[in-house]
């Protein structure tokens, strides 16, 4: 019997997206994460002004809601929820 599932290749954890502490991120860094995530979700919504959200936004990271995600295969970082 011949399972498909042992020859399929491992993914490489090293490649996995992970979470990194907002403590490690200076204030400018997280700054600019939290614009981002603004501009990204909040612009797309015909929100007048995405930019109003940064203090709701910058709460939900204090707070652990959102969570800073760095992708080392494509060697970026936003903001998201928690896994």
């Amino acid at each position: 019997m011949n399972d498909e599932t042992e020859n399929q290749p491992q993914p490489d954890p090293r490649q996995e997206p992970f979470v990194v502490d907002k403590g490690l991120l200076t204030e400018d860094q997280l700054e600019g994460l939290v614009e981002e995530y603004c501009t990204r979700y909040h612009g797309v919504n015909d929100t007048e002004s995405p930019m109003n959200e940064k203090s709701r936004v910058m709460t939900a990271v204090n707070n652990g809601d959102l969570v800073v995600w760095f992708n080392p295969v494509e060697n970026s970082a936003g903001l998201g929820p928690k896994a």
